[in-house]
């Protein structure tokens, strides 16, 4: 059962759980309701997406193929954006960073009349492979995204901005 490692002041939130989905589930309602009254509805809703990249990819990369381990998540607000850091111990990003956040696909929409938004968006989504998009989401939604491996431990660290302070 996930649970509040700390929750000293308005300001932060720190959670400690097992990395299964019902788990990532669990936490990300109660990590975007901890700042819901703090940021608006689409920054709300970016965070979750956020968090939900990357929880569910630690469990199903970080951790693929091994008992489920623990994640350790701690966020905290700052005038302008909410920082994150997701903590675990499974396996170390390929490459040990972040992959890069081109989409699948080469994303060209030359089977759509380039005058045509909606269509040219929709054609170049037809066009892409299933999976993938996560890493570019996270880059879209994100900034100062980084990446570290000490010892056993990944830490990946994000900052989500904020419409108001």
């Amino acid at each position: 059962m996930a649970n509040d490692m700390s929750t000293a002041g308005a300001d932060r939130a720190a959670f400690h759980f097992r990395a299964e989905t019902g788990e990532v589930r669990a936490v990300l309602r109660r990590a975007v309701a901890r700042f819901a009254r703090q940021i608006t509805a689409e920054d709300a809703g970016a965070l979750e997406l956020v968090l939900a990249e990357v929880l569910n990819n630690v469990v199903e990369h970080a951790y693929a193929h091994r008992p489920a381990g623990e994640i350790r998540l701690s966020l905290w607000r700052a005038p302008a954006r909410l920082h994150c850091l997701v903590e675990d111990l499974g396996r170390a990003l390929p490459g040990l960073s972040p992959p890069d956040d081109d989409l699948p696909g080469d994303g060209t929409p030359d089977r759509c009349p380039p005058d045509d938004c909606a269509r040219t968006c929709a054609c170049r989504v037809r066009d892409l492979a299933e999976g993938g998009w996560g890493w570019s989401l996270i880059r879209a939604l994100t900034e100062d995204l980084g990446y570290e491996r000490t010892g056993k431990a990944n830490r990946l660290r994000f900052a989500v901005p904020l419409a108001s302070p």
